[in-house]
């Protein structure tokens, strides 16, 4: 065998065995692209699915997307009134004395305003005089005219009257709160004050 055949044989040999690698690479890099590419499909066909199933369930529950908006909540604001149970265990005396001979003062005047004002409506209308002389009728004889009990009705003798009795008022009003308050002071740190409830307005 001559030089040059030998060389080609060489040749011919060196690219057989180079070539044999290089097909086997070739096939194996297309495998795996088509590998990739089925994975990738699949996995694209499985996220159309779970968001078509997705889709479906929302529309059957009434939700236009994939998640259905909540109906919005209404708050109620409950009005809370505290109570608060409180024990009157001491009234001060002098507070109520200030306060009965106030209020004592205050009815004094509402009651003489109050009879000055159906006296004068009782003159105006003629009731003393109509009294007056039926009484004089009554106790009229041949030899006298009667008895006079127009003094009993005049102003100055009603009125008086009025303001003696409204001081009076005024002095046992006064008197019997304070004595009342000490009393009560008394039974309170016996036995116990009155318990009072209190509660807020609205």
């Amino acid at each position: 065998m001559s030089a040059d055949s030998a060389g080609f044989a060489s040749r011919a040999g060196t690219n057989g065995t180079q070539s044999a690698p290089l097909a086997g690479a070739q096939r194996t890099s297309s495998n795996s692209g088509f590998s990739s590419t089925a994975a990738g499909a699949a996995a694209g066909l499985g996220g159309a699915a779970a968001g078509l199933a997705s889709s479906v369930t929302a529309a059957f529950r009434g939700g236009s997307g994939p998640k259905a908006k909540s109906a919005p909540k209404i708050k109620v604001r409950r009005s809370s009134k505290r109570q608060a149970m409180l024990t009157l265990s001491r009234v001060e005396p002098w507070s109520v004395m200030k306060f009965s001979f106030v209020a004592s003062v205050v009815a004094f005047i509402i009651l003489f305003v109050a009879v000055a004002v159906l006296y004068m409506v009782l003159s105006a209308l003629g009731v003393f005089d109509s009294l007056q002389h039926q009484v004089a009728s009554i106790t009229s004889s041949q030899n006298t005219a009667g008895t006079n009990i127009s003094h009993w009705f005049s102003a100055s003798l009603i009125l008086g009257y009025t303001a003696m009795l409204g001081a009076l008022n005024i002095v046992l009003i006064t008197a019997l709160s304070t004595i009342g308050s000490v009393v009560y002071n008394l039974i309170a740190k016996t036995v116990g004050g009155i318990e009072v409830t209190l509660r807020e307005t609205d």
